[in-house]
C-alpha cells in the first residue's frame, strides 16, 4: 500500500494576494483557480511535484460553523496562530533572501536549530506560518 499527501489546506483572505506570494515568490505553479459565490479557491504546488498540492480557500465558509465560531476562527487568523505548513529547499539562504526581498514577512532568520534542522520562517499574506527547511 502506498499512501501519499495529495492536498493540505491553508486559509486565505485575499486570494490576489496570496496566488502573488504562492506564484510569484515561492515558484509555485497554480493547478486550479475556482470562483464561486463571491469565494475563491486557489491550488498551487511545486511543479516538480504535480500528485501535492495546497488549496488556499475561503476561511470558515462551512455552513455547520456559527457566527461565533467564525469569529473565532478569523480572529485565530489575524493573530497567525491558525495555519502552518513546512516547506523544503535545498537553497536555503537563496530562498530566504528572494522572499525577504519581496517584503514577505520574515519571523525567523535561516537558523540551526538544537534539534537537527536549519530553517527559516515567514509568514503568508494570511498570516499563515510557513516554516522552510533546509534539505541536506
Amino acid at each position: 500500500m502506498n499512501v501519499t499527501i495529495h492536498y493540505a489546506f491553508l486559509p486565505h483572505t485575499d486570494a490576489d494576494a496570496a496566488l502573488t506570494f504562492y506564484r510569484d515568490t515561492l515558484g509555485f505553479e497554480v493547478r486550479n483557480d475556482v470562483g464561486y459565490d463571491g469565494m475563491r479557491w486557489l491550488t498551487v504546488g511545486p511543479a516538480n511535484q504535480p500528485g501535492t498540492s495546497i488549496v488556499l480557500h475561503p476561511p470558515a465558509v462551512d455552513p455547520g460553523i456559527t457566527d461565533a465560531e467564525r469569529q473565532t476562527i478569523l480572529e485565530l487568523i489575524a493573530k497567525g496562530s491558525y495555519g502552518a505548513i513546512t516547506l523544503a529547499t535545498d537553497d536555503l539562504d537563496g530562498l530566504f533572501d528572494r522572499l525577504q526581498a519581496t517584503g514577505a514577512d520574515v519571523v525567523q532568520e535561516p537558523t540551526e536549530q538544537p534539534y537537527g534542522v536549519r530553517d527559516c520562517a515567514f509568514r503568508d499574506p494570511t498570516g499563515n506560518l510557513i516554516r522552510i527547511n533546509e534539505q541536506r
